[in-house]
């Protein structure tokens, strides 16, 4: 990564889940902290993520599910970044996620899962510390 520019950080609502307000918080909340922030908006398949991710040269991908489909839909949106030769593109999930699936999803490769009602200030403070730079 690029010391000189901001953390380019990708925020994506995989799915049918029509919810995003708690991803429109995020995003506010990371621009706000520094960061550089593209938001896909809604219904994007994890294809369109990795393609938007890629094409961005994006540090971070940040997806936000609360349709349940979290363990699926990440699966793909991983694999498609290895696919793509984009693996170092670290990737954390938010919403609803229940404590069973946690682990499972850093087994998979996941390097965050903020859970709903998670401070925007301890998803900032993950990415810096993460991507060993400030915002």
């Amino acid at each position: 990564m690029d010391q000189e520019r901001k953390i380019r950080v990708l925020v994506a609502k995989p799915g049918l889940d029509g919810h995003e307000r708690g991803a429109h918080v995020v995003a506010y909340g990371l621009r706000d902290a520094g960061f550089e922030v593209i938001y896909t908006g809604l219904r994007q398949t994890p294809e369109q993520i990795v393609s938007t991710a890629i094409q961005e040269d994006v540090d971070v991908v940040g997806l936000s599910i609360l349709s349940g489909a979290h363990l699926l839909l990440t699966r793909k949106v991983l694999d498609g970044l290895r696919a793509g030769n984009a693996e170092d593109i670290m990737v954390i999930v938010g919403g609803i996620i229940p404590e069973d699936d946690i682990a499972r999803l850093k087994e998979m490769g996941v390097a965050g899962v903020f859970t709903a009602g998670t401070p925007v200030s301890a998803i900032t403070a993950f990415i810096a510390s993460s991507a060993g730079r400030d915002a």
